[in-house]
């Protein structure tokens, strides 16, 4: 099995950004008295590092949505080469010679090197973890690195670029629009939701918001065990990319609350009309999402009667006939609901989303329904662009 991911060539940029306007950027902002040498040091460090570091993150990347139990050894065996000489290429960086005022840049950049490392390292070490317990704590370094990253998107634009959907990463307009953005109250804000902490939430408002239009909300629910801090990073590059406002809760509990739609439901219609009264969101474009017991909690709140959204796209999720005899039959007519599964989920048969849409169907739901057959049980993020595409048609408006 070959990796089909993007490598980075050593001292090549990502698309869309030339080596000096990587390097140009960096200067003003953290070395504006350096000296040429000290700008030639900057460069050569941030050359040396980059590249690999990239590399890395689209190699966990691919196989956050390859990962299928059987499939394991393959795929690690397939990014385990990465692993060593992406250690040297930190190591150097974190002790590379760098202007002061570079420090915060450099601790930074390094620190999303290091969890970047720990996630590879720690995919390559669960090569014999059975209950995949390591391999997930793996996956959750690879999260926090991206968190660390993203500040840097300001200043280097390869990183910038790799935070768009992939069909984005070369549009100089994009990148120049959110280059020029960063007011108040956008880019990633959290509430009360640190990893330790359940019942908050984190958000992504585009960098190019200025309150004259109305901006679709996409609320995307995390699996079993999981956080919203985490799951936020599933969205962030196709919000950045398409213009629009992301909500990621945290269950109260340590998953969705699946017997009682008012604990959990009631939570998240709170933070939507909290984040409504601070951005101005496009009523008509309302989207509930989610994945594992995120997508079966799509169901149980998303086919109230009260519930705020105007779309549902669940996936990879559990289903009973009996969410739709307690749901609201005016609801459901004609409700556009987007059915995303994997052919190959190990955690809950196809077959379960094949019974979810026929039955909605026939309740008169607008189902349109996606049968991945290289999925397993994990996010489809190739879906995203298409959901948002899906829900704009739906709603009759410009995507």
């Amino acid at each position: 099995m070959g990796p089909a991911f993007k490598v980075y060539a050593h001292g090549h940029t990502a698309p869309g950004a030339s080596r000096k306007r990587m390097t140009t950027g960096e200067v003003k902002r953290t070395a504006n008295s350096a000296t040429s040498a000290e700008v030639d040091a900057l460069a050569q460090a941030v050359g040396d590092v980059l590249p690999p570091l990239l590399t890395v993150f689209e190699a966990l990347d691919w196989f956050a949505r390859q990962l299928h139990p059987p499939d394991k050894p393959a795929l690690i065996e397939a990014i385990a080469g990465f692993a060593e000489p992406f250690a040297s290429a930190r190591e150097a960086f974190a002790k590379a010679k760098l202007p002061p005022r570079a420090a915060e840049f450099q601790r930074t950049l390094a620190q999303a090197a290091e969890y970047a490392g720990r996630a590879l390292d720690g995919i390559v070490g669960a090569a014999d973890d059975q209950d995949f317990t390591a391999l997930f704590r793996a996956m959750g370094q690879r999260n926090r690195a991206l968190a660390a990253l993203y500040p840097l998107c300001p200043v280097l634009p390869p990183v910038s670029s790799y935070f768009l959907d992939r069909e984005c990463r070369n549009d100089e307009a994009l990148l120049a629009k959110l280059a020029d953005g960063g007011g108040s109250n956008v880019g990633v804000i959290h509430a009360s939701n640190r990893r330790d902490e359940r019942g908050g939430w984190s958000l992504y408002v585009p960098e190019y918001y200025d309150g004259k239009g109305r901006y679709p909300l996409i609320v995307a629910l995390h699996g079993g065990s999981g956080h919203g801090r985490d799951f936020l990073w599933t969205w962030v590059p196709t919000a950045r990319s398409r213009g629009a406002i992301l909500l990621c809760p945290t269950a109260i509990g340590r998953t969705w609350s699946l017997h009682d739609a008012e604990v959990d439901g009631a939570n998240i219609a709170a933070m939507v009309r909290d984040v409504a009264k601070r951005w101005r969101l496009d009523r008509s474009r309302i989207l509930l999402t989610g994945m594992s017991d995120g997508g079966t909690f799509c169901y149980v709140a998303g086919l109230r009667a009260d519930t705020p959204f105007t779309h549902l796209a669940p996936s990879s999720a559990s289903f009973s006939p009996f969410l739709i005899e307690g749901a609201d039959e005016a609801r459901i007519k004609g409700l556009p609901i987007y059915l995303m599964h994997g052919a190959r989920d190990w955690m809950f048969p196809v077959e379960a989303a094949q019974m979810a849409a026929a039955a909605l169907a026939a309740a008169g739901a607008a189902v349109t329904y996606r049968e991945i057959a290289d999925l397993s049980h994990t996010w489809p993020r190739e879906e995203n662009a298409r959901i948002l595409a899906w829900m704009a048609a739906a709603a009759g408006v410009d995507g």
